[in-house]
């Protein structure tokens, strides 16, 4: 079995079957290990009625009681047997199933990781966890089919050798009934991938949606959309049971066939048998082996019937899984020229922004998906124009962008572990810098308030933090990370005015000499800017100074006034510091202006 921490390797991502297939040949040796088992399990089982028939013809029917007893032993030794060998086949195909489970679970997550902030652009949170669980669990449970698939053909082959001597005519029924009774589902299973498929994409989206109501419910509560949003999902939940049900519909009748079609061939050839009997054609022997015989049928049968149901089911969970594995994260191209020697000019040429170095500049939008729209553009998250000092961006080697600017969501994901874990990355500052980095978020109180400082565990998402006090944390990751240009978004919206007052002062003075872009349009935050960059429409509009702006800009001054409108909740949100920072009048903003 794969190792926790082994490469998996290479897929074959041409396809769903050839995915399949490389599942089966990374444990080639198991799999046949595996189909031997199966094929001895199975042909060993029907070998029982001919021993059977020996048994009878040979010891009881002429009253040969030594014959008999050692047609006996040989029956019940080769059923003490078959029941090792089928604990054998079971532990087997089962590490068949673990190692192609832990393998594609290593090739999604490790894939994940490589796409990194590109992931979210490219599919959707439920894609993701269908193609992570169930699609992961299907491929895998199809792969214990394959052992006792090929022991099903074998099987098949011995059985009608096994009649040929008895009758001519059972032995053609059985050639051609079995064929035709696994043929018979083949249209079922063709239909059940559609099915499936169709199954599978809307199961994504309603995923998807059940994450985003999750992470909004406080939101649509207080804007009284819960009862619209939870109709919306009602009534997708609704189409999603009946494609449910067109898909059990198919799946019922492809067991219900797998069970029934091989009685049907069982009670056919038995009838058939028992005229030959009364003819005197074959022996009551022959007659009770045959029977045995086409029992024994029934369970190849079955796995025909399984590995086709099985394997229809896999092949749709791996082309998913092999779409997800194709997409690519941004790459440098094979002529990638290096970045500026010494920090340079960033230029948006869609938005108008100039980031000049050195200096803290803030965006300010009505609309901060357009600032964040710019943002990424400057990080080379989203295809743009943009220039650093004169050469395009997207030209530029990858890994020195990355390493050089970062782009700090205010809603980045915050892993399992301590508090100091979650703010060093991948980096180990001392103590020193940390502790810097700590007071220039206004994150004192948050490490002296926890029971473990720096050491104590973090929930998933920070779930144990406040908002204010996730987003803090945040802030203390990027600033550890000190990249030559660092574009934050939003980094104070969930804090209070006291704590935003000390953040904004504390996040200039932590920030000197080195470039800084921010999206705000708070007057505590702008106050503190070098440069501010109006936009309207995603577009640069205005730059200055705040107060320049707010003298020459109606537009701005109409927006900063919204922010500054009176608000009965004031005091409410995240805790300050009680450094001394006094929220009072809003910076930079006229009393008329407020009013």
């Amino acid at each position: 079995m794969i190792d926790t921490y082994a490469d998996p390797g290479t897929p074959d991502r041409r396809g769903g079957w050839r995915f399949l297939w490389w599942l089966v040949t990374r444990q080639a040796h198991r799999s046949v290990t595996g189909a031997v088992i199966s094929t001895v399990w199975m042909g060993l089982t029907a070998l029982t009625p001919y021993l059977l028939s020996r048994a009878i013809d040979d010891g009881l029917e002429p009253g040969d009681g030594a014959a008999l007893a050692g047609w006996t032993a040989a029956v019940l030794a080769i059923g003490a047997f078959n029941a090792g060998l089928g604990v054998a086949r079971h532990r087997t195909m089962t590490k068949v199933r673990m190692d192609a489970n832990f393998r594609t679970v290593k090739l999604v997550v490790e894939h994940a990781a490589r796409l990194g902030a590109a992931l979210s652009r490219q599919i959707g949170t439920g894609e993701i966890v269908t193609v992570g669980v169930r699609d992961v669990d299907t491929i895998s449970m199809s792969l214990t089919v394959v052992g006792p698939g090929l022991a099903a053909i074998v099987t098949y082959g011995v059985v009608a050798a096994l009649l040929l001597p008895v009758s001519v005519q059972l032995t053609v029924v059985i050639l051609l009934g079995v064929p035709l009774t696994a043929g018979l589902v083949g249209p079922l299973t063709v239909r059940l991938q559609g099915t499936e498929t169709g199954y599978r994409e809307r199961q994504s989206v309603l995923t998807s949606r059940i994450g985003d109501l999750a992470g909004g419910l406080r939101v649509l509560n207080g804007l009284g959309g819960k009862g619209l949003f939870a109709e919306g999902f009602r009534r997708d939940s609704r189409k999603l049971r009946e494609q449910g049900y067109r898909v059990g519909a198919v799946t019922s009748w492809i067991q219900a066939l797998g069970m029934g079609l091989p009685s049907v061939l069982l009670a056919a050839v038995t009838w058939l048998a028992a005229r030959l009997a009364a003819q005197g054609e074959i022996t009551i022997g022959q007659l009770v082996s045959v029977y045995g015989y086409v029992a024994v049928l029934v369970l190849p049968v079955y796995f025909f019937i399984d590995c086709a149901y099985e394997l229809s089911r896999a092949v749709v969970a791996a082309r998913r899984v092999v779409r997800f594995l194709s997409l690519e994260p941004a790459a440098s191209a094979p002529d990638a020229r290096d970045a500026p020697d010494s920090p340079a000019v960033l230029h948006d040429p869609e938005s108008g922004v100039r980031v000049v170095p050195g200096r803290l500049t803030v965006l300010a939008g009505a609309r901060p998906e357009q600032s964040a729209a710019v943002a990424d553009r400057l990080g080379r998250y989203s295809s743009s124009d943009v220039t650093w000092g004169g050469v395009r961006l997207d030209e530029v080697a990858l890994p020195q962008v990355r390493e050089r600017i970062l782009v700090a969501d205010n809603e980045a994901d915050l892993f399992t572990g301590t508090l100091r874990e979650a703010v060093r990355a991948r980096r180990e500052p001392d103590e020193e810098a940390i502790g810097r980095a700590v007071r220039a978020a206004a994150a004192d109180d948050i490490v002296l308030g926890l029971p473990g400082g720096l050491d104590t565990p973090l929930d998933a998402q920070g779930r144990n933090l406040s908002g204010g006090q996730r987003q803090r944390v945040r802030l203390v990751r990027a600033l550890l990370a000190d990249p030559e240009v660092l574009l934050a978004l939003e980094p104070t919206s969930a804090l209070d005015a006291h704590t935003e007052a000390t953040v904004a002062a504390r996040l200039r003075v932590a920030r000197t000499g080195r470039t800084t872009v921010v999206t705000s349009t708070s007057p505590l935050v702008l106050d503190h800017a070098d440069s501010v960059c109006f936009l309207v429409d995603g577009k640069a509009a205005a730059t200055g100074t705040h107060r320049e702006l707010l003298r020459t800009e109606p537009g701005y001054r109409s927006l900063v006034a919204r922010d500054t409108e009176p608000d009965e909740d004031a005091g409410a949100g995240d805790g300050g510091t009680g450094d001394g920072v006094e929220a009072g009048p809003v910076a930079g903003v006229d009393e008329e202006v407020v009013l």
